[in-house]
């Protein structure tokens, strides 16, 4: 299913607007069917139901992860029964925490891009300007370097002083191509982690805007 970007501000006002209170206050269900396609509705059907589900509020949020059935040597030991459930209740806190975050953060999902952007900005400054101190300190390294050499030319020796400028200049260029590295790093972990806001922002909307179809059609 597919559905515009859209504010959850205005579908949920739309919902207010329908008539079906009663309706508006059930929970929904997102589970995998056979095809391993995700769905979402009022009701698991059996079939799927010993596969897990989540428990979804009107505004898409988790508000319960209901695990995967035990298969009987699970259930017959009891530190992997209550292994699984702790994970369970982690991972309910985890996507509730993080649904109720990007409703009270965003809007639709311009918004996340545009801070994502305003973010990946910030970093690719900070690699600018890294970038231009390593020309700066090569620059400098290749200055000395040459100096060093004249002087060897013209029969002197190169003082230590000189020498140790050198291996300065090398030891911050090798800290700034390590800082270069964790920059990259940090720009691939950011333009993800954003990603995966959008993908989730996505579901939020999806849920809103089937729950808003169904009600329209409770009503015809």
């Amino acid at each position: 299913m597919v559905i515009k970007p859209t504010g959850i501000a205005l579908l949920l006002a739309f919902l207010l607007t329908v008539s079906g209170a009663p309706a508006l206050a059930r929970d929904m269900y997102r589970y995998t069917n056979e095809q391993g396609n995700t769905v979402v509705d009022y009701q698991v059907p059996p079939a799927f139901a010993s596969r897990g589900y989540e428990v979804l509020n009107e505004k898409g949020v988790v508000i319960e992860v209901v695990p995967r059935a035990l298969t009987s040597e699970e259930l017959a030991n009891r530190d992997t029964r209550e292994r699984l459930r702790d994970e369970a209740l982690a991972e309910e806190k985890r996507l509730r925490e993080w649904d109720e975050s990007l409703l009270l953060r965003y809007s639709t999902i311009a918004d996340i891009e545009a801070a994502r952007e305003r973010s990946l900005s910030e970093l690719r400054i900070r690699v600018s300007i890294l970038k231009s101190n390593r020309r700066s300190l090569k620059q400098t390294v290749e200055n000395l370097q040459a100096q060093a050499a004249e002087q060897e030319r013209l029969g002197n020796a190169v003082d230590v002083k000189h020498l140790r400028a050198i291996e300065a200049a090398q030891a911050e260029i090798e800290i700034t191509d390590r800082a270069l590295a964790d920059r990259d790093v940090e720009i691939d972990q950011v333009a993800a982690a954003f990603q995966a806001d959008i993908d989730r922002f996505e579901m939020l909307l999806e849920v809103v805007e089937l729950r808003r179809n169904m009600l329209a059609n409770e009503n015809r």
